[in-house]
C-alpha cells in the first residue's frame, strides 16, 4: 500500500512538473518593434525601435500565459537623425523623462481565434489597458542554435493622443499601429546560449 501511495505521488509530481509554466526570455537580436502612421493623410510611414527585451511565461497545456515587455524609447529609429531627435523630444515620446515603454500582460489566450494578449501599456507615463492580436505563434527547437524557442507576431492599433502625444495632428494621423515580431528562448536554454556566446 505504501508503495502504491509513493508511486501515485511520484506520478502526480511528474505530471505537475510537465504541466508547469515555462519562462522564455526575449531574444533582443531576433525581436523587432515597429510603429506606423499616416503622414499628411495619405502615405504610411513606418519606424522602429532598436531595443526591446522582456520575458514571456507560457503554459503550453492550457495555451495561456503572460508577458512583460520593455521597449527602449531612446532607441527609436526613423532613418533620419533630425526626426529621431524630434521623436525623442517632449512633444512625442519625451524619452529623457520616460525612457521606456512597457507592456505588462497577465492574460495570454492562445486557444481563442484570434489569439490575444491583454494587459497594460504604458507610454510617456500614461497607462491604458490594451489587447494585442497574436498571430503565427509557434514553439520549436531552433535548427541553428538547437535551443527551445517560441515566436509570434503581435499587433495593436492605438491613438497617440491617449498617451499625451497628440501634437501636429494636421501632419501625422492619430492612429498608430504597433507591431511586434517576437522570438523568445526558454530560460535554461537562454542561459546556455548566452554562456556559449561569451566563450566565443
Amino acid at each position: 500500500m505504501q508503495r502504491f501511495v509513493l508511486l501515485t505521488a511520484l506520478v502526480v509530481s511528474a505530471a505537475s512538473a510537465m504541466a508547469a509554466p515555462e519562462i522564455y526570455v526575449i531574444d533582443s537580436s531576433r525581436t523587432s518593434s515597429q510603429f506606423s502612421y499616416r503622414y499628411l493623410g495619405f502615405s504610411s510611414q513606418t519606424n522602429r525601435f532598436e531595443k526591446i527585451n522582456g520575458t514571456v511565461v507560457l503554459d503550453r497545456n492550457s495555451r495561456s500565459g503572460s508577458a512583460d515587455i520593455t521597449i527602449d524609447a531612446m532607441s527609436v529609429n526613423t532613418g533620419q537623425a533630425m526626426l529621431d531627435a524630434q521623436m525623442k523630444a517632449t512633444d512625442f515620446f519625451d524619452a529623457a523623462n520616460y525612457p521606456v515603454i512597457t507592456f505588462k500582460s497577465g492574460k495570454m489566450s492562445l486557444s481563442d481565434e484570434p489569439s490575444r494578449l491583454t494587459g497594460d501599456l504604458t507610454i510617456k507615463g500614461v497607462t491604458r489597458p490594451v489587447t494585442l492580436a497574436v498571430t503565427h505563434f509557434q514553439c520549436m527547437q531552433d535548427p541553428e542554435s538547437r535551443v527551445d524557442v517560441c515566436g509570434a507576431n503581435a499587433t495593436l492599433t492605438l491613438r497617440r493622443s491617449d498617451f499625451n502625444m497628440g501634437k501636429y495632428a494636421f501632419l501625422v494621423g492619430d492612429d498608430i499601429t504597433l507591431s511586434l515580431a517576437l522570438k523568445a528562448v526558454r530560460a535554461p536554454s537562454y542561459l546556455q546560449l548566452a554562456s556559449r556566446d561569451q566563450v566565443k
